[in-house]
């Protein structure tokens, strides 16, 4: 296992390289001048010449470029000219947010979409079978920010059950006392019941949004590998033996199934972070996602390529983990490696 996962460390070196490489170059290949943004509309040419001379835009590209993995080295993602912040503080602020979210989104649509596509495998040509294509299809089919406006109108607009999509709080309700960032854990450990239940009711419309996105391909993935594994020889082995359609479904079929889900649960989850930019944005998330969109719309360029590079390693690390779950499922992966 110890050698299976420094493989997978090392090649995800030069992925991560690359992406310095490539996020350096697109961020420069955008359209607008930073300094002319900063600058204003009212500013003459030699005041944008010299704040571009400030910001070190006028040096050859591969010098900049050089500079800003000098700084990369030293753990600097820059200074955001927009708010004048470190991005490194910025994102560390701002990622439990972003983190909290999603994974809330994807405990949901696990909650949901596993359980739909097993009961669908099992019962074929049902109504819960149809129920699962009807809602994998609406899954696909609606654009995640769609969804959310519609979440919005119905629940908050037109039956109040909802609060103002405007944050991770209600404005009566101050931010618990920081140990993890994430405003349900926090609340909890302070014995805030009343935090905890504001945080968590501005959490249920963005949640639902991305579980909405993400339960069609985990329950499309749930039902057909749980369909290729029900008719697999070992299966018709252990129902010709006795033993309950429980325990065959249970303790081999549904096992021997979750290898493609887990590899599915990986890509939803880098979905997420991908579809995270739009929900924050329509419900006033302070997350990363909606940092990097300010910081993108002004050319802010230190704090787009930091988000870029921290979805990266997140990705890695997603990636690492599943690893690491494969080994603890099927032992044959731990033998491979």
């Amino acid at each position: 296992m110890l050698t299976m996962i420094g493989k997978r460390l090392m090649f995800a070196i030069p992925s991560l390289i690359g992406v310095v490489i490539v996020t350096f170059l697109l961020t420069r290949a955008l359209p607008g001048d930073p300094a002319a943004y900063f600058a204003g509309p009212a500013a003459t040419k030699e005041a944008v010449e010299q704040i571009r001379k400030k910001l070190g835009l006028d040096k050859p590209l591969i010098e900049q470029f050089f500079r800003y993995t000098n700084d990369l080295a030293h753990g600097d993602f820059g200074n955001s000219l927009t708010t004048g912040q470190p991005v490194a503080t910025e994102i560390k602020n701002r990622l439990p947010a972003s983190t909290e979210l999603t994974l809330l989104g994807l405990v949901v649509s696990i909650m949901i979409a596993i359980p739909l596509g097993v009961m669908a495998a099992t019962r074929p040509g049902s109504w819960i079978d149809h129920l699962c294509r009807v809602t994998t299809t609406a899954g696909v089919s609606l654009p995640v920010f769609f969804t959310g406006l519609v979440l919005v109108y119905v629940f908050y607009f037109r039956l109040g059950w909802s609060p103002a999509p405007l944050g991770r709080l209600d404005v009566f309700y101050s931010a618990p006392n920081a140990v993890t960032g994430f405003y349900l854990i926090d609340a909890l450990i302070a014995r805030d019941l009343e935090t905890f239940r504001s945080a968590l009711s501005q959490l249920i419309l963005p949640a639902m949004t991305l579980a909405v996105f993400s339960l069609a391909p985990i329950a499309r993935m749930t039902r057909a590998s749980m369909l290729a594994v029900l008719s697999s020889d070992f299966v018709r082995t252990a129902r010709a033996s006795g033993l309950s359609p429980g325990t065959v479904i249970v303790t081999y079929a549904f096992r021997n199934a979750m290898l493609p889900v887990i590899t599915t649960l990986s890509m939803v989850f880098s979905f997420l972070l991908g579809a995270n930019v739009l929900v924050e944005k329509v419900f006033a998330w302070p997350g990363i996602g909606s940092y990097a969109v300010e910081a993108l719309i002004s050319s802010d360029f230190a704090p787009v390529q930091g988000f870029v590079l921290t979805m990266a390693v997140m990705y890695v690390l997603l990636n690492l983990l599943i690893d690491i779950l494969y080994g603890v499922i099927d032992p044959r992966v731990r033998l491979e490696g």
